[in-house]
């Protein structure tokens, strides 16, 4: 159990820059303290001391705002940020090095008792602010819930979800995406990617562009091409390239 403990701390430490020291967790961090709580609650429901075992866990969101079941099953290095409003319930099982953010619900949406009624969270995976995952199933290795998301289907893994309902992105779209982003001077994964107008501006720019090198290319090869099939003395010439999407606009435009 201690060694659990210690791996919550080292997560904490590893993916917040805000901490400053082992100590700095252990009395500061509100995810850090339900986790531990945790941690002697969910031996005791195992036992089947139930009473004592939603007594711990009662003061546990009493004191943290985080609601755990003590039934619920939590890997090592999970780190709850922040945390507020966080529910996990009672058949939720969180894999390691997995991150939850403050308003996360991992819920269910059947009244049937002893059957799998709350999500799987795979290694690895983050659940962005104010998400809902409702269901008995998987969410994949690696995979990403954005901010405000409903979800209630299985998430393949690497893959990000967003949007209420949920809609599923491809790990490789998603890397595409977020490789044009960086070029552009900004991160797509950094606006709700779904439900803010804006957001689907740039993410349709970014897409756009994306492609347009590419298909200038196969334009320009093309004429190419055509102009020497014409005149078998035609001596190849490069392109010439011309900037025309003007990112300082588009950063005016949402507030950059």
């Amino acid at each position: 159990m201690f060694q659990r403990i210690r791996s919550y701390t080292h997560a904490i430490l590893e993916r917040d820059p805000a901490a400053r020291s082992v100590w700095d967790v252990v009395f500061s961090y509100p995810g850090f303290h339900a986790l531990v709580l945790h941690r002697i609650a969910h031996p005791l429901w195992n036992a089947g001391w139930f009473w004592l075992a939603r007594w711990i866990s009662h003061w546990g969101r009493f004191f943290t705002g985080i609601e755990i079941h003590p039934g619920a099953k939590i890997g090592e290095r999970v780190f709850i940020d922040h945390g507020m409003g966080v529910v996990i319930g009672e058949t939720a099982e969180i894999g390691d090095d997995c991150t939850i953010y403050q308003g996360v619900t991992l819920g269910g949406t059947s009244l049937t008792k002893g059957s799998k009624r709350h999500p799987t969270l795979g290694k690895g995976v983050v659940v962005g602010a104010s998400s809902q995952v409702l269901g008995g199933f998987t969410v994949g290795d690696g995979a990403k819930i954005g901010s405000s998301a409903v979800v209630t289907k299985p998430v393949p893994p690497g893959a990000t979800a967003v949007g209420n309902p949920a809609r599923i992105i491809a790990a490789d779209d998603a890397a595409k995406r977020e490789e044009t982003a960086a070029k552009l001077g900004f991160s797509a994964y950094g606006v709700t990617q779904s439900d803010d107008p804006v957001s689907q501006a740039l993410r349709g720019l970014i897409d756009g562009t994306a492609t347009h090198d590419h298909q200038i290319a196969m334009l320009w090869h093309a004429v190419e091409r055509l102009a020497c099939q014409m005149d078998p003395d035609c001596v190849p010439k490069e392109a010439a390239k011309a900037e025309s999407f003007e990112a300082d606009k588009l950063n005016e435009l949402v507030g950059k």
